[in-house]
């Protein structure tokens, strides 16, 4: 077994507010592997929304959205504590393990679920991730739980796998709580980014239909990811230009990651008995209802974060038999952290945004 020193990089949160909240430093502790758990060398890390919202403090309460607050904002207890080191989607190589824990697994390449599960069955109700309640992977170490170490077996590259873990597990537990079925549609918004971009490809893995929803100047990048049809989100009229985009099909289910001024004209696309779920709130979290269109056309809505233990297994299986794809956009140093964040923000990109550690970092210009 390889030394380990006794400090790492790592990117801290420091509290709640602006970029300047996250510290890069060179001094941070090592973690050591608790019983049941693993160390592990991060090769990647990806980022996502949550990352950004749980710095803002931008969850808000039930009784006041404006309020600053955390993701587990509903929960029996609250789990961030600061100093905290972010990062959902790692990836690296098992360097250690603690007592209970097969010394077999050390050098094992691994992607980590990032749930932290409260609960033996599929209930996701007291639900934590790594990266919130616990350290995550923006660092040069984490330790996780053992069972939350799955074994890679593919030959993708480290930030290729790191693009995957939180937006497809998000998509796919979203569609499994609308119960998706092989040939229905399915229209996504937000469809270039992480959760949106993944979105498409899990639907056409089950045999559903997707569409995208998304800006003029990325339309066609995201038919390229596989959508039967796509719908400029700026359309005079987007009722009209989604039915136009879907040939006189019906949608079964709104996948939504936007919320905001869509959310009705979504609720009117649907057909009866049509299902609508949601994992996100990036064009605003506060939205008009009108409960008539819910109780008249017999809707469905589903509120999706995280997703199951079942649901994880499920994507890993994906990923090593090549039925999905990485969309990589575009990777950072960790030590440029605050750039990668800023240029992840701007949302000018489509698919995933990954931080490499500056020790696991190649100059592709040069290579």
């Amino acid at each position: 077994m390889k030394s380990l020193p006794s400090a790492m990089a790592a990117v801290v949160l420091t509290g709640h507010g602006d970029l300047d909240k996250l510290i890069y430093r060179e001094d941070f502790p090592v973690p050591v592997p608790a019983p049941g758990e693993v160390l592990i060398e991060v090769a990647a890390c990806g980022l996502n929304n949550t990352d950004v919202w749980v710095r803002q403090g931008a969850y808000g309460t039930d009784d006041n959205p404006d309020a600053v607050a955390s993701w587990r904002r509903s929960a029996s207890e609250e789990t961030l504590a600061f100093p905290r080191i972010q990062g959902t989607d790692s990836v690296g190589t098992i360097v250690a393990v603690g007592v209970g824990v097969s010394a077999d697994r050390i050098e094992q390449r691994v992607m980590v679920d990032f749930s932290i599960y409260n609960d033996e069955g599929d209930s996701l109700a007291e639900i934590d991730y790594i990266g919130h309640g616990r350290n995550g992977g923006f660092a040069e170490y984490l330790t996780v739980p053992d069972e939350n170490a799955h074994l890679v077996d593919n030959d993708l590259s480290d930030p290729e796998l790191a693009t995957f873990c939180c937006a497809y597990l998000t998509g796919e537990h979203m569609l499994d709580r609308a119960n998706v079925q092989a040939g229905e549609r399915v229209l996504i918004t937000g469809a270039s980014g992480g959760v949106g971009s993944g979105l498409i490809q899990l639907c056409r893995a089950r045999g559903a239909i997707p569409y995208g929803l998304t800006s003029r100047v990325k339309l066609k990048a995201v038919k390229a990811l596989g959508a039967q049809g796509v719908i400029d989100r700026d359309s005079p009229n987007l009722i009209e230009a989604a039915q136009h985009a879907l040939e006189g099909h019906a949608v079964d289910v709104v996948a939504d990651l936007v919320g905001g001024a869509l959310f009705n004209p979504l609720l009117q696309l649907l057909r009866p008995e049509g299902r609508y779920t949601t994992a996100g709130a990036i064009g605003g979290p506060v939205v008009e209802l009108d409960l008539r269109t819910v109780y008249l056309k017999h809707l469905a809505i589903h509120g999706s974060s995280q997703g199951t233990r079942g649901a994880f297994k499920r994507l890993m299986h994906y990923i090593n038999t090549g039925k999905i794809k990485p969309i990589l956009d575009r990777q950072f140093k960790l030590s440029d952290f605050h750039q990668a964040q800023a240029y992840f923000m701007e949302k000018h990109f489509v698919g995933k945004v990954v931080v490499v550690p500056d020790a696991k970092w190649v100059d592709r210009a040069s290579a």
